[in-house]
């Protein structure tokens, strides 16, 4: 196999760990030395070979222990996963997207065989091989949804098209930034993302359902959302606040490099062609301070965007407790030279 499966945690030990080449790759957000909530949506082009755009659905060093760590939460929370009736063919649609990418794009460790309805499909990184009929779900071990997702990195909602609206009606979602699966199920487009602050009165999400509600089959489109999380946590789930919530007071001056994370989304929407809703997958990336500030032009511009940032963003982000001392942190790797405009290393 072309990639080296990391054998590591996300939990407990959090053992964790990101190659230089991994680094390198880190879907950095910030292309100035500023932020503020923009709908920012492009189109989900291949871009840069190496880097998180370059394949549909990014494949990395820490795919077969992100799986682990999808089977471990969903063992204790099978609530997690969860599919309204009306959405099955979407999570038919969601499962071939997903099959037929990665068996086109990573030859070497996916392979799907079609033979009309009858496919077999192979997953060599995860040792699973697969013989069904597409779209009876008796001829798999789970519904389509849960299966596929089960062996796909990141978080999956389904949205349903109707009313002028996008409805979050299916979901997998183990790696999500402090929203629940179990609460937002079956809420529209502006319900679930009530709680930003500012975006609402910038008028961000109108134009950003205007622009999804008219989405087409073939053009898909991906964004970048970001947070900051202490500890290599996947699981950042409101369920299980009281296990890392009380983490961030695990901070200090001498521990803040290696602890604490940025905690980027590559988010991504598809029109899924037989049930006409949105495929939004939410690809989760961490990295601690410690190795994004080897690069050095986005150690100086995460100083300058952490510093400056509107006090309501970073309590929303849930750092404004640490947020001096994460700056301080990183005041040493800003020396006041310019940055580069964009997005990736100079």
């Amino acid at each position: 196999m072309t990639i080296q499966f990391n054998d590591e945690t996300f939990h407990d030990d959090y053992t964790f760990r990101n190659s230089d080449w991994a680094i390198q790759r880190f879907p950095f957000p910030f292309h100035e030395d500023s932020y503020m909530y923009s709908v920012n949506l492009e189109p989900h082009l291949s871009l840069r070979p190496g880097s998180v755009y370059e394949k549909t659905f990014d494949v990395d060093e820490h795919y077969v222990a992100e799986m682990k760590d999808r089977a471990r939460v969903l063992a204790e929370d099978p609530l997690r996963c969860q599919s309204l009736p009306h959405m099955t063919l979407a999570g038919w649609d969601l499962l071939e997207l997903i099959m037929v990418s990665k068996a086109r794009e990573y030859p070497d460790l996916f392979e799907l065989h079609r033979d009309g309805d009858r496919w077999h499909w192979i997953n060599k990184p995860l040792g699973i091989e697969q013989k069904f009929v597409f779209l009876d779900e008796t001829t798999l071990p789970c519904g389509p949804l849960e299966y596929i997702t089960r062996q796909a990195q990141g978080d999956y909602a389904l949205l349903d098209q109707r009313d002028d609206n996008l409805w979050m009606d299916a979901g997998m979602v183990t790696t999500q930034a402090d929203w629940s699966l179990d609460f937002d199920i079956g809420m529209n487009f502006f319900e679930w993302h009530a709680p930003v602050p500012m975006a609402s009165e910038l008028g961000v999400f109108q134009r950003a359902l205007k622009f999804l509600l008219n989405l087409q089959q073939g053009a898909p489109v991906r964004r970048l959302n970001w947070t900051m999380t202490v500890n290599p946590l996947l699981d950042t789930s409101p369920e299980n606040y009281h296990k890392w919530g009380v983490q961030k007071t695990a901070l200090t001056p001498e521990n803040v490099g290696s602890k604490q994370h940025l905690r980027v989304e590559l988010q991504t929407l598809f029109r899924l062609p037989r049930s006409n809703a949105l495929a939004f997958p939410i690809r989760c990336y961490l990295i601690r301070l410690e190795d994004l500030v080897t690069v050095p032009k986005w150690g100086r511009r995460l100083h300058r965007v952490l510093r400056d940032l509107p006090e309501e963003l970073a309590t929303y982000k849930g750092f404004i407790r640490n947020r001096p001392m994460i700056v301080e942190y990183l005041s040493q790797f800003d020396d006041g030279t310019p940055t580069s405009p964009g997005v990736f290393p100079d």
